[in-house]
C-alpha cells in the first residue's frame, strides 16, 4: 500500500480521515482520524486531535491521542496532549507533556 505524503511546504487546516497510511512532513492543523498508521516526521508538525491505529511522531505533535495499538514519540519528537494507548513507546530524547492512559 502507499502511503500518502503531506509534503513540507504543505498547509492544511481541517479534518483528515481516511483508510491508508499518512505521512506528515508539513503542517496539519484540525483532526485526524485513519484506520492505518499515521507518522510524524521530523519536519512534520501536527495541532491536532488523532485517532488512529498507530502513530510515529519524530516531529511535533499537540493534542489527543488515541490509538488502538501503539503510539511511539522517537528522539527528537515532541507530543503536548493526553495519550490513550495499550502501548507506549517514549525513546531517549523526546518529549511528553500530557497524560497517560494504557487501559484498553
Amino acid at each position: 500500500m502507499t502511503n500518502t505524503i503531506i509534503g513540507s511546504s504543505i498547509v492544511i487546516d481541517g479534518e483528515i480521515s481516511g483508510d491508508e497510511e499518512l505521512v506528515i512532513q508539513g503542517t496539519v492543523k484540525g483532526r485526524i482520524v485513519l484506520k492505518e498508521n499515521l507518522f510524524i516526521e521530523a519536519s512534520g508538525v501536527a495541532e491536532a486531535d488523532v485517532e488512529t491505529r498507530n502513530v510515529s511522531v519524530s516531529g511535533k505533535l499537540t493534542g489527543d491521542v488515541h490509538v488502538s495499538e501503539k503510539c511511539e514519540i522517537n528522539d527528537g519528537g515532541k507530543v503536548v496532549g493526553d495519550i490513550k494507548a495499550p502501548r507506549i513507546v517514549i525513546s531517549d530524547g523526546a518529549i511528553f507533556k500530557g497524560n497517560v492512559d494504557m487501559e484498553g
